[in-house]
């Protein structure tokens, strides 16, 4: 059989993986019953749902389509790894810079990814992002995450 759209081949590939990895992780806690589900009740059984939804994606690429459509594109390298960077960044630089400053440093390395970079956009990006994170994290949860560099405070 001819493989006629191979993104959604792989997608259907991944989906079935990343299903069952979950049903398979979860026989390892209790099941429970119908009327008494336990832990494992809820992901063995999304994760089953996946499994089938990749199986009806990837028998789609199987069957329908043209032939030699959807060809997988090479790996954007550059911003995958601009993204990681910022987020291993992020996760060194807020204990000693605090929120303040590492936020909108991770939303500006960030952004540098994309081919569409506009500093204003980063800015009120930044902004917005940052004063939302302190209400919900700071203010709302009671966080203990640093708000000013060390060297501040």
């Amino acid at each position: 059989m001819k493989i006629k759209s191979e993104k959604d081949f792989w997608s259907g590939v991944m989906f079935i993986a990343i299903g069952l990895g979950f049903a398979w992780g979860a026989t390892n806690y209790s099941f429970g019953s119908a009327a008494r589900p336990g832990p494992a009740y809820f992901p063995f059984g999304l994760g089953i749902l996946l499994a089938l939804l990749g199986a009806i994606v990837l028998l789609k690429s199987l069957l329908a389509g043209s032939r030699g459509g959807d060809k997988i594109e090479p790996w954007p390298w550059k911003p995958w790894l601009v993204i990681l960077g910022a987020v291993v960044m992020f996760g060194f630089a807020l204990p000693r810079l605090g929120m303040i400053v590492t936020l909108p440093l991770l939303i500006g390395v960030a952004s540098l990814a994309s081919g569409e970079f506009r500093i204003k956009e980063v800015v009120i990006n930044a902004v917005v992002l940052t004063l939302g994170c302190w209400l919900v994290f700071i203010k709302g949860l009671s966080l203990t995450i640093p708000l000013w560099p060390t060297f501040l405070a």
